[in-house]
Protein backbone atom coordinates (compact mmCIF):
# COMPACT_ATOMS: atom_id res chain seq x y z
CA UNK A 1 0.00 0.00 0.00
CA UNK A 2 1.42 3.46 -0.97
CA UNK A 3 1.42 5.52 2.22
CA UNK A 4 2.53 9.01 0.69
CA UNK A 5 0.33 11.53 -0.89
CA UNK A 6 0.19 11.90 -4.74
CA UNK A 7 2.16 14.62 -6.64
CA UNK A 8 0.63 17.72 -7.79
CA UNK A 9 0.81 19.75 -10.77
CA UNK A 10 4.13 21.94 -11.02
CA UNK A 11 0.96 24.66 -11.22
CA UNK A 12 -0.19 23.55 -8.05
CA UNK A 13 2.97 23.70 -6.21
CA UNK A 14 3.63 27.44 -7.83
CA UNK A 15 0.59 28.60 -6.18
CA UNK A 16 0.46 26.29 -2.89
CA UNK A 17 3.86 27.79 -2.33
CA UNK A 18 3.71 31.49 -3.98
CA UNK A 19 4.40 34.30 -1.50
CA UNK A 20 2.16 35.03 1.11
CA UNK A 21 2.79 39.10 1.42
CA UNK A 22 2.99 40.63 -1.96
CA UNK A 23 5.26 43.48 -2.91
CA UNK A 24 4.12 46.77 -2.96
CA UNK A 25 3.16 48.87 -6.00
CA UNK A 26 5.03 52.02 -6.39
CA UNK A 27 1.48 53.81 -5.49
CA UNK A 28 0.90 51.14 -2.30
CA UNK A 29 4.27 51.97 -0.85
CA UNK A 30 4.27 55.89 -1.17
CA UNK A 31 0.75 55.79 0.12
CA UNK A 32 1.72 53.68 3.04
CA UNK A 33 5.29 55.59 3.69
CA UNK A 34 2.94 58.60 3.80
CA UNK A 35 0.89 57.22 6.39
CA UNK A 36 4.06 57.26 9.03
CA UNK A 37 4.01 59.83 11.82
CA UNK A 38 7.73 60.09 11.93
CA UNK A 39 7.62 59.60 15.82
CA UNK A 40 10.58 62.03 17.21
CA UNK A 41 10.68 59.14 20.17
CA UNK A 42 11.14 56.28 16.95
CA UNK A 43 9.50 53.16 19.21
CA UNK A 44 10.03 51.43 16.37
CA UNK A 45 13.45 51.52 15.77
CA UNK A 46 13.97 50.33 19.30
CA UNK A 47 12.26 47.29 18.74
CA UNK A 48 14.39 46.47 15.94
CA UNK A 49 17.26 44.71 17.57
CA UNK A 50 19.50 46.40 14.37
CA UNK A 51 18.35 50.00 15.41
CA UNK A 52 17.48 50.71 11.81
CA UNK A 53 16.47 54.62 11.29
CA UNK A 54 12.76 53.39 10.25
CA UNK A 55 11.12 56.74 10.05
CA UNK A 56 13.77 57.99 8.25
CA UNK A 57 13.91 55.37 5.59
CA UNK A 58 9.95 55.44 5.25
CA UNK A 59 10.13 59.31 5.12
CA UNK A 60 12.60 58.70 1.34
CA UNK A 61 10.00 56.38 0.03
CA UNK A 62 7.58 58.59 0.39
CA UNK A 63 10.12 61.16 -1.38
CA UNK A 64 10.65 58.42 -3.85
CA UNK A 65 14.20 59.03 -2.78
CA UNK A 66 14.64 54.71 -2.74
CA UNK A 67 18.72 54.35 -2.76
CA UNK A 68 18.62 57.06 0.11
CA UNK A 69 16.17 54.86 1.55
CA UNK A 70 17.98 51.48 1.05
CA UNK A 71 21.22 53.54 2.35
CA UNK A 72 19.81 53.88 5.35
CA UNK A 73 18.54 50.17 6.32
CA UNK A 74 21.92 48.77 4.58
CA UNK A 75 24.15 51.17 7.32
CA UNK A 76 22.09 49.41 10.55
CA UNK A 77 21.49 46.00 8.91
CA UNK A 78 23.19 43.34 6.15
CA UNK A 79 20.43 41.31 5.80
CA UNK A 80 17.83 43.29 5.26
CA UNK A 81 15.66 41.45 2.44
CA UNK A 82 15.93 38.31 4.99
CA UNK A 83 14.08 40.46 7.66
CA UNK A 84 11.83 42.25 5.64
CA UNK A 85 10.18 38.82 4.60
CA UNK A 86 10.84 37.22 8.02
CA UNK A 87 11.04 39.24 10.54
CA UNK A 88 7.94 38.55 12.99
CA UNK A 89 7.63 42.03 12.51
CA UNK A 90 4.11 41.79 14.18
CA UNK A 91 5.94 41.78 17.79
CA UNK A 92 9.19 44.25 16.59
CA UNK A 93 9.16 47.01 14.48
CA UNK A 94 5.52 46.93 13.46
CA UNK A 95 4.12 45.88 17.14
CA UNK A 96 5.60 48.88 18.37
CA UNK A 97 4.46 51.11 16.37
CA UNK A 98 2.47 53.72 17.47
CA UNK A 99 -0.83 53.24 15.63
CA UNK A 100 -1.67 50.50 17.31
CA UNK A 101 -2.55 52.30 20.41
CA UNK A 102 -4.73 54.32 18.57
CA UNK A 103 -6.64 51.07 17.55
CA UNK A 104 -5.67 51.65 13.91
CA UNK A 105 -3.27 49.83 11.59
CA UNK A 106 0.16 50.28 12.42
CA UNK A 107 2.88 50.57 9.14
CA UNK A 108 3.63 48.39 6.94
CA UNK A 109 7.31 48.64 8.27
CA UNK A 110 8.24 45.49 7.07
CA UNK A 111 6.90 45.84 3.27
CA UNK A 112 7.87 49.08 3.08
CA UNK A 113 11.68 47.92 3.63
CA UNK A 114 11.28 45.38 1.34
CA UNK A 115 9.99 47.99 -1.23
CA UNK A 116 13.48 50.03 -0.92
CA UNK A 117 15.62 47.37 -1.16
CA UNK A 118 13.86 45.51 -3.81
CA UNK A 119 14.68 48.62 -5.56
CA UNK A 120 18.29 48.40 -4.28
CA UNK A 121 19.26 44.87 -5.52
CA UNK A 122 16.52 45.45 -9.16
CA UNK A 123 19.00 48.24 -10.02
CA UNK A 124 22.24 46.31 -9.56
CA UNK A 125 23.17 47.47 -5.96
CA UNK A 126 24.70 50.87 -7.15
CA UNK A 127 27.87 51.44 -4.81
CA UNK A 128 25.99 53.14 -1.34
CA UNK A 129 29.53 52.49 0.68
CA UNK A 130 33.65 52.93 0.05
CA UNK A 131 35.41 51.07 1.91
CA UNK A 132 38.39 52.09 3.53
CA UNK A 133 41.47 51.70 2.67
CA UNK A 134 43.42 48.25 3.69
CA UNK A 135 44.70 47.85 6.95
CA UNK A 136 46.54 44.71 6.71
CA UNK A 137 44.84 42.76 9.18
CA UNK A 138 42.30 39.57 8.22
CA UNK A 139 39.68 37.78 9.94
CA UNK A 140 38.07 34.55 9.78
CA UNK A 141 34.36 33.54 9.86
CA UNK A 142 33.10 30.29 10.38
CA UNK A 143 29.70 29.71 9.06
CA UNK A 144 27.97 31.95 6.29
CA UNK A 145 24.37 32.88 8.05
CA UNK A 146 23.65 35.68 8.72
CA UNK A 147 25.68 36.52 11.78
CA UNK A 148 28.50 35.80 9.76
CA UNK A 149 27.42 37.93 6.39
CA UNK A 150 26.84 40.83 8.82
CA UNK A 151 30.54 41.01 10.94
CA UNK A 152 32.02 40.41 7.55
CA UNK A 153 30.37 43.05 5.46
CA UNK A 154 31.14 45.52 8.05
CA UNK A 155 34.73 44.25 8.64
CA UNK A 156 35.02 44.59 4.91
CA UNK A 157 34.35 48.44 4.91
CA UNK A 158 36.29 48.59 7.86
CA UNK A 159 39.87 47.69 5.85
CA UNK A 160 40.23 44.10 6.92
CA UNK A 161 40.58 40.95 4.77
CA UNK A 162 37.73 38.57 5.58
CA UNK A 163 37.57 34.87 4.79
CA UNK A 164 34.16 33.03 5.07
CA UNK A 165 34.12 29.83 5.95
CA UNK A 166 31.10 27.77 4.88
CA UNK A 167 30.59 24.02 4.86
CA UNK A 168 27.59 23.58 3.05
CA UNK A 169 27.76 24.39 -0.80
CA UNK A 170 25.72 27.33 -0.57
CA UNK A 171 25.83 30.21 1.83
CA UNK A 172 23.63 31.84 3.70
CA UNK A 173 22.81 29.62 6.46
CA UNK A 174 19.11 29.19 7.70
CA UNK A 175 18.17 32.63 5.75
CA UNK A 176 18.97 30.26 2.21
CA UNK A 177 18.16 26.59 3.63
CA UNK A 178 15.31 27.23 6.19
CA UNK A 179 12.96 29.77 5.70
CA UNK A 180 9.50 28.27 3.97
CA UNK A 181 9.34 29.81 0.32
CA UNK A 182 5.93 31.12 1.07
CA UNK A 183 7.82 33.66 3.14
CA UNK A 184 11.09 34.37 0.71
CA UNK A 185 13.05 32.11 -1.92
CA UNK A 186 16.91 31.06 -0.86
CA UNK A 187 17.53 33.10 -4.47
CA UNK A 188 16.83 36.15 -2.19
CA UNK A 189 19.01 35.25 0.19
CA UNK A 190 21.73 34.93 -2.05
CA UNK A 191 21.34 38.48 -3.06
CA UNK A 192 22.67 39.37 0.21
CA UNK A 193 25.46 36.61 -0.04
CA UNK A 194 26.70 38.37 -3.47
CA UNK A 195 26.01 41.79 -1.73
CA UNK A 196 28.51 40.87 0.67
CA UNK A 197 31.28 39.40 -1.81
CA UNK A 198 30.82 43.01 -3.80
CA UNK A 199 33.03 44.37 -0.36
CA UNK A 200 35.32 42.08 -1.48
CA UNK A 201 34.65 39.43 1.15
CA UNK A 202 36.06 35.70 -0.31
CA UNK A 203 33.33 33.30 0.86
CA UNK A 204 35.09 29.72 0.56
CA UNK A 205 31.84 26.58 0.52
CA UNK A 206 32.18 23.21 1.17
CA UNK A 207 34.85 23.83 3.79
CA UNK A 208 34.22 22.40 7.62
CA UNK A 209 36.38 23.53 10.31
CA UNK A 210 38.07 20.88 12.05
CA UNK A 211 38.04 18.73 9.31
CA UNK A 212 38.78 20.06 5.77
CA UNK A 213 40.74 23.03 7.50
CA UNK A 214 41.97 22.13 11.24
CA UNK A 215 41.21 25.04 13.86
CA UNK A 216 45.18 25.56 13.95
CA UNK A 217 45.63 26.33 10.45
CA UNK A 218 42.91 28.64 11.00
CA UNK A 219 44.06 31.05 13.46
CA UNK A 220 47.55 31.04 11.83
CA UNK A 221 46.13 32.70 8.61
CA UNK A 222 44.11 35.30 10.73
CA UNK A 223 44.43 37.78 13.13
CA UNK A 224 40.92 36.90 14.69
CA UNK A 225 38.14 34.79 14.47
CA UNK A 226 34.06 34.66 14.38
CA UNK A 227 31.66 32.14 15.24
CA UNK A 228 29.04 31.83 13.16
CA UNK A 229 28.37 28.43 13.33
CA UNK A 230 24.64 28.29 14.46
CA UNK A 231 23.15 25.19 16.29
CA UNK A 232 24.00 21.29 15.74
CA UNK A 233 21.34 18.67 14.49
CA UNK A 234 17.66 18.08 16.73
CA UNK A 235 17.98 15.87 19.86
CA UNK A 236 16.75 12.77 19.85
CA UNK A 237 12.96 11.81 21.20
CA UNK A 238 14.56 8.81 23.08
CA UNK A 239 11.16 6.73 22.34
CA UNK A 240 11.05 3.14 20.96
CA UNK A 241 10.67 2.63 17.62
CA UNK A 242 12.11 6.58 16.13
CA UNK A 243 15.11 4.81 13.88
CA UNK A 244 11.30 3.61 11.45
CA UNK A 245 11.71 5.07 8.18
CA UNK A 246 9.31 7.79 7.82
CA UNK A 247 11.12 10.18 10.78
CA UNK A 248 12.49 13.13 9.46
CA UNK A 249 14.20 16.23 10.95
CA UNK A 250 12.24 19.12 10.64
CA UNK A 251 14.92 21.55 9.20
CA UNK A 252 16.35 18.74 6.88
CA UNK A 253 12.59 18.42 5.42
CA UNK A 254 12.62 21.93 5.14
CA UNK A 255 15.99 22.53 3.39
CA UNK A 256 14.60 20.08 1.03
CA UNK A 257 11.40 22.29 0.23
CA UNK A 258 13.39 25.38 -0.18
CA UNK A 259 15.01 24.18 -3.44
CA UNK A 260 12.01 24.51 -5.21
CA UNK A 261 12.00 21.16 -6.41
CA UNK A 262 8.75 19.90 -5.67
CA UNK A 263 7.65 16.91 -6.79
CA UNK A 264 11.11 15.35 -5.41
CA UNK A 265 9.96 16.01 -1.68
CA UNK A 266 8.42 12.67 -0.82
CA UNK A 267 5.46 13.75 1.96
CA UNK A 268 3.01 10.94 3.50
CA UNK A 269 -0.70 11.40 3.51
CA UNK A 270 -1.24 11.82 7.01
CA UNK A 271 1.50 13.84 8.67
CA UNK A 272 2.43 14.51 11.97
CA UNK A 273 4.94 17.30 13.46
CA UNK A 274 6.49 16.83 16.74
CA UNK A 275 6.84 20.72 18.53
CA UNK A 276 5.20 23.88 18.16
CA UNK A 277 7.69 26.34 17.41
CA UNK A 278 8.01 28.43 14.19
CA UNK A 279 10.66 26.12 12.99
CA UNK A 280 7.37 23.13 13.26
CA UNK A 281 5.01 25.29 11.70
CA UNK A 282 6.68 25.93 8.71
CA UNK A 283 7.34 22.16 8.52
CA UNK A 284 3.43 21.67 8.48
CA UNK A 285 2.57 23.97 6.90
CA UNK A 286 5.07 22.73 4.05
CA UNK A 287 3.78 19.59 4.19
CA UNK A 288 0.00 20.59 3.83
CA UNK A 289 1.23 22.65 0.69
CA UNK A 290 3.07 19.23 -1.04
CA UNK A 291 -0.01 17.38 -1.06
CA UNK A 292 -0.73 16.00 2.94
CA UNK A 293 -4.26 14.87 3.20
CA UNK A 294 -3.72 15.34 7.00
CA UNK A 295 -1.09 17.57 9.13
CA UNK A 296 -1.46 17.15 12.86
CA UNK A 297 1.36 19.33 15.43
CA UNK A 298 1.91 17.28 18.88
CA UNK A 299 2.20 19.93 21.30
CA UNK A 300 2.99 18.72 25.39
CA UNK A 301 2.03 22.19 26.34
CA UNK A 302 -0.89 24.21 25.90
CA UNK A 303 -1.70 26.59 23.46
CA UNK A 304 -0.93 29.84 25.40
CA UNK A 305 2.81 28.25 26.07
CA UNK A 306 3.55 27.33 22.09
CA UNK A 307 6.95 29.05 21.02
CA UNK A 308 5.29 29.60 17.65
CA UNK A 309 4.55 33.46 16.90
CA UNK A 310 0.60 34.20 16.52
CA UNK A 311 0.85 34.58 12.90
CA UNK A 312 2.23 31.54 12.22
CA UNK A 313 -0.22 29.60 14.90
CA UNK A 314 -3.15 31.85 12.83
CA UNK A 315 -1.17 30.52 9.16
CA UNK A 316 -0.95 26.98 10.66
CA UNK A 317 -4.76 26.50 11.12
CA UNK A 318 -5.84 28.46 7.95
CA UNK A 319 -3.61 25.84 6.10
CA UNK A 320 -5.98 23.00 8.20
CA UNK A 321 -3.35 21.82 10.37
CA UNK A 322 -4.44 20.30 13.46
CA UNK A 323 -3.28 20.60 16.71
CA UNK A 324 -2.79 18.50 19.53
CA UNK A 325 -2.19 19.86 22.63
CA UNK A 326 -1.13 18.97 26.11
CA UNK A 327 -0.18 15.95 24.10
CA UNK A 328 3.08 13.81 24.20
CA UNK A 329 4.45 11.03 21.67
CA UNK A 330 5.40 7.50 23.67
CA UNK A 331 6.45 5.28 20.82
CA UNK A 332 6.46 5.00 17.18
CA UNK A 333 4.81 1.39 15.77
CA UNK A 334 5.61 0.26 12.08
CA UNK A 335 5.94 -2.87 10.47
CA UNK A 336 8.51 -3.91 8.05
CA UNK A 337 10.58 -0.72 9.54
CA UNK A 338 8.36 1.88 8.21
CA UNK A 339 6.15 4.41 10.55
CA UNK A 340 2.66 3.18 11.10
CA UNK A 341 1.02 4.99 13.95
CA UNK A 342 2.27 6.66 16.35
CA UNK A 343 1.31 5.82 20.26
CA UNK A 344 0.63 9.54 22.08
CA UNK A 345 -0.16 10.18 26.06
CA UNK A 346 -2.28 13.23 27.14
CA UNK A 347 -0.20 15.32 29.50
CA UNK A 348 -1.24 18.00 32.77
CA UNK A 349 0.66 20.91 32.92
CA UNK A 350 2.27 20.54 36.68
CA UNK A 351 4.43 22.94 39.44
CA UNK A 352 6.44 25.45 37.38
CA UNK A 353 10.53 24.84 36.44
CA UNK A 354 13.07 26.88 37.36
CA UNK A 355 12.41 29.08 34.07
CA UNK A 356 8.70 29.35 35.16
CA UNK A 357 7.28 27.06 32.75
CA UNK A 358 4.97 24.56 34.38
CA UNK A 359 6.05 21.06 33.83
CA UNK A 360 4.31 18.85 31.64
CA UNK A 361 3.40 15.34 33.30
CA UNK A 362 1.28 12.84 31.95
CA UNK A 363 -1.58 11.44 32.45
CA UNK A 364 -1.78 7.94 33.56
CA UNK A 365 -3.50 5.48 31.41
CA UNK A 366 -4.60 8.00 29.05
CA UNK A 367 -2.63 6.95 25.74
CA UNK A 368 -4.25 6.62 22.35
CA UNK A 369 -2.84 5.87 18.75
CA UNK A 370 -2.49 8.52 15.29
CA UNK A 371 -2.04 6.91 12.57
CA UNK A 372 0.58 8.45 10.44
CA UNK A 373 2.46 7.60 7.40
CA UNK A 374 5.57 10.39 8.45
CA UNK A 375 6.91 11.81 11.70
CA UNK A 376 8.66 15.56 11.37
CA UNK A 377 10.78 16.13 14.48
CA UNK A 378 11.13 19.65 15.66
CA UNK A 379 12.20 19.78 19.26
CA UNK A 380 15.12 22.44 18.78
CA UNK A 381 18.31 21.80 18.03
CA UNK A 382 21.77 20.94 19.85
CA UNK A 383 23.99 23.32 20.22
CA UNK A 384 27.23 22.27 18.42
CA UNK A 385 29.04 21.17 21.40
CA UNK A 386 31.57 18.53 19.37
CA UNK A 387 32.66 21.40 16.94
CA UNK A 388 33.33 24.36 19.55
CA UNK A 389 35.11 21.71 22.09
CA UNK A 390 37.80 22.05 19.40
CA UNK A 391 38.71 25.45 20.49
CA UNK A 392 40.95 25.88 23.51
CA UNK A 393 40.06 27.73 26.32
CA UNK A 394 36.14 28.69 24.93
CA UNK A 395 33.90 28.66 27.49
CA UNK A 396 30.01 27.58 27.19
CA UNK A 397 27.08 27.64 29.17
CA UNK A 398 24.60 24.69 28.73
CA UNK A 399 26.19 24.64 25.11
CA UNK A 400 25.87 27.84 24.10
CA UNK A 401 29.04 30.26 24.05
CA UNK A 402 29.75 32.89 26.33
CA UNK A 403 30.50 36.24 25.27
CA UNK A 404 30.98 39.46 26.47
CA UNK A 405 27.69 41.29 24.90
CA UNK A 406 29.16 44.79 24.15
CA UNK A 407 32.13 43.57 22.14
CA UNK A 408 30.94 40.05 21.59
CA UNK A 409 34.35 38.51 22.63
CA UNK A 410 34.33 35.03 24.09
CA UNK A 411 36.75 34.18 26.34
CA UNK A 412 39.33 32.81 24.24
CA UNK A 413 40.46 36.55 23.13
CA UNK A 414 41.18 35.80 19.60
CA UNK A 415 37.54 34.55 19.35
CA UNK A 416 34.21 36.31 18.58
CA UNK A 417 30.86 35.13 18.11
CA UNK A 418 27.55 35.74 17.34
CA UNK A 419 23.58 34.52 16.32
CA UNK A 420 22.24 30.97 17.60
CA UNK A 421 25.05 29.74 19.20
CA UNK A 422 25.31 32.29 21.35
CA UNK A 423 21.80 32.67 22.72
CA UNK A 424 20.01 29.38 21.28
CA UNK A 425 18.00 29.88 18.21
CA UNK A 426 16.34 33.95 17.98
CA UNK A 427 15.63 35.97 14.92
CA UNK A 428 17.95 36.55 11.58
CA UNK A 429 17.43 40.04 13.05
CA UNK A 430 18.95 39.30 16.06
CA UNK A 431 22.03 37.05 14.42
CA UNK A 432 22.77 40.60 12.08
CA UNK A 433 22.48 42.55 15.06
CA UNK A 434 25.15 40.58 16.73
CA UNK A 435 27.23 39.88 13.63
CA UNK A 436 27.67 43.91 13.25
CA UNK A 437 28.65 44.02 16.85
CA UNK A 438 31.36 41.68 16.85
CA UNK A 439 32.88 43.83 13.89
CA UNK A 440 33.34 46.79 15.84
CA UNK A 441 34.57 44.46 18.83
CA UNK A 442 37.12 42.69 16.42
CA UNK A 443 37.96 46.31 15.47
CA UNK A 444 38.59 47.15 19.15
CA UNK A 445 40.80 44.18 19.90
CA UNK A 446 42.92 44.14 16.85
CA UNK A 447 43.61 48.06 17.06
CA UNK A 448 43.09 48.59 20.47
CA UNK A 449 40.76 51.06 20.49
Amino acid sequence: MNNLAPKLTPDQYEKNFSEIHLAFTRNQAVAEANRCLYCYDSPCMKACPTHIDISTFIKKIATENLKGSAKTILESNWIALTCAKACPVEVLCEGACVYNERGEKPIEIGRLQRYAIDWYFKHGMPQLFTPAPKNGKSVGIIGAGPSGLACAAELALMGYDVTIYEGKKLAGGLDTWGIAPYKMSYEDSLKEVKLVENFGVKIKTGVWIGEDLSIQDLERRHDAIFIGVGLDTSPDLKIPGEDLKGMHDALEFIEKVTTRKWSSVDVGKRVAVIGAGNTAIDAATEAKRLGAEQVMIIYRRSESEMPAYHYEYELAKQDGIVFYFLTAPKKIIGSNGVVERMECIKMKLGTPDVKGRRVPEPIPSSEFHIPVDMIIKSIGQKPAEQFLSQISNLKTQNGKVVVDFETMQTSNPKYFAGGDCINGGKEVVNAAADGKRAAHGIDKFIFGK
